[in-house]
This record gives C-alpha cells, structure tokens and sequence, in this order.
C-alpha cells in the first residue's frame, strides 16, 4: 500500500497542524493572564473561561490534535523533533489541568502556560519540517 500523501491529505495534515498551534498558543495565553483576569471575567460574562471543566476539555482537544498532526507529521518527514517538544508539554498541560488544579494558581498557570507553548512550538516546527522537506523519498521511507 502506498503511504504517499496525496495534496489533499497534506493540505488537511497543514491545516490541522495550524489549528493545533493555535489552540496550544491560546491555551498558553489563556493560562499566563488567568491570574490577572479572574476578576475581570465575570464582568465581562466569560466565567465560563475559568472553569476548570473547560479547560480540561480544551487540553483534551488540543493534546489529541497535537498527537494526531505531529505523529502524522513524523509519517512524512521522519524526524522527532516535534514528537521531543510535545510530549513534556502534554505531560505539563495534563498534569496541569489535574494533579496542580488542587495547588497554588501560579504552579497550575505555569505548568499549563509552559505545556501550551511547548505544543505551539511542536506544531511550528512540524509546519516548517513539512514544508522544507516536501516529502523526499530515502531509504527510510516505507512508500
């Protein structure tokens, strides 16, 4: 079977990717002001934001785009680079949404916060290795 993308399934892989690095880099936005804008939110009608149901749904999302982008991402230009920088950040954003919601918000915003950037940052580096590797055939590709 030829495993090849095709432009269709690349372009959604792009895509995917580009809302990955979205969702990552606003939830690390989010989690950095949280402490700051408690106050603010209620006023503003967005409590909602500082829910921690909907943050674990957020981190829920965002760590299965990641790991469905990035792995698929590894399929085609075969380096780890964006598989070594997500792993510690799902592992920070999970631990953050869970074992750190029960300490201070600081620990939590700043577990949370270092995750969120860190998965940007796969999904940044996963877009370029795409576009810089194009997808060349070698040695260690199963085409």
């Amino acid at each position: 079977m030829d495993s090849t993308p095709t432009p269709h399934t690349s372009r959604w892989w792009n895509v995917a990717d580009r809302l990955g690095a979205t969702a990552s880099f606003l939830c690390a936005i989010h989690c950095a002001a949280l402490p700051f804008v408690l106050a603010i939110l209620p006023l503003l009608g967005l409590t909602f934001l500082a829910d921690h149901a909907f943050e674990r749904g957020f981190v829920l999302f965002a760590s299965a785009l990641a790991l469905f982008a990035l792995v698929n991402g590894y399929r085609r230009h075969h380096r780890a680079l964006p598989l070594r920088l997500a792993l510690p950040g799902l592992a920070l954003l999970v631990m953050g949404v869970t074992f750190a919601e029960n300490f201070s918000i600081v620990l939590h915003s700043v577990m949370v916060t270092c995750g969120g950037l860190l998965v940007a940052s796969a999904h940044f580096v996963n877009l370029r290795l795409d576009r810089q590797h194009g997808h060349e055939h070698g040695p260690q590709c199963a085409h």
